[in-house]
């Protein structure tokens, strides 16, 4: 099993990443978040991986660090959650986020993912209180300053913006990640649609 890899960025595609190590090019699907935040192509990299070995081959996820694997995992416990869709709740909400999304029951927050309906976000905010929780896997639940929800809403307007402009989805949270990054956490929403337009080459 393969729990780490580290190497050169040869390629990035809107899921996949291929990453050279001592010669040999894996292939490993990611989510938009973490596919954002990789560095330049020829870079080197580090990514922590899960590994899933099924009847049609094995395929390898990366997430940037370790935490991110682990609610990866956690999510997949749950009834109804397969591997795309838990890449799309941490495309939405970090593990930090995620547990305080369990921990206040806010199936709101944990729907936003794309692919997430109520009915299964209402199964993931039960079904992980005790298991993630409990055992303290994403640190302490504390409250989140009142900036990281006006932060999440501005993100999620930029996104629906580009959307309604007739791009992807994931293009759309790519473009807004970098575009954030960018301009800082601070940024007005007229500002990052703009920064993530530039990107886009629109």
């Amino acid at each position: 099993m393969i729990g780490r890899l580290r190497g050169v960025l040869l390629e990035t595609t809107d899921e996949d990443v291929l990453i050279e190590c001592a010669g040999v090019g894996y292939i490993v699907r990611c989510g938009v978040r973490t596919i954002a935040a990789l560095p330049e192509l020829g870079a080197e990299v580090i990514v922590h991986i899960d590994s899933q070995t099924r009847e049609d081959g094995t395929r390898l996820y990366g997430f940037l660090n370790k935490d991110e694997r682990k609610a990866f995992e956690a999510l997949q416990s749950v009834q109804g959650v397969g591997p795309k869709a838990a890449l799309a709740v941490l495309d939405v909400l970090t593990p930090h986020q995620l547990a305080q999304a369990v921990a206040h029951e806010d199936k709101t927050a944990v729907s936003r993912a794309s692919g997430v309906g109520p009915k299964l976000a209402q199964r993931i905010v039960i079904e992980l209180k005790g298991k993630v929780l409990m055992s303290a896997e994403f640190g302490p639940i504390v409250t989140a300053p009142a900036g990281v929800a006006v932060r999440t809403t501005v993100n999620g307007e930029a996104v629906a913006g580009l959307m309604g402009l007739g791009v992807s989805e994931q293009q759309s949270r790519i473009a807004v990640e970098s575009a954030v990054k960018q301009l800082g956490p601070e940024a007005e929403l007229a500002a990052v649609i703009r920064a993530s337009l530039k990107a886009l080459g629109k």
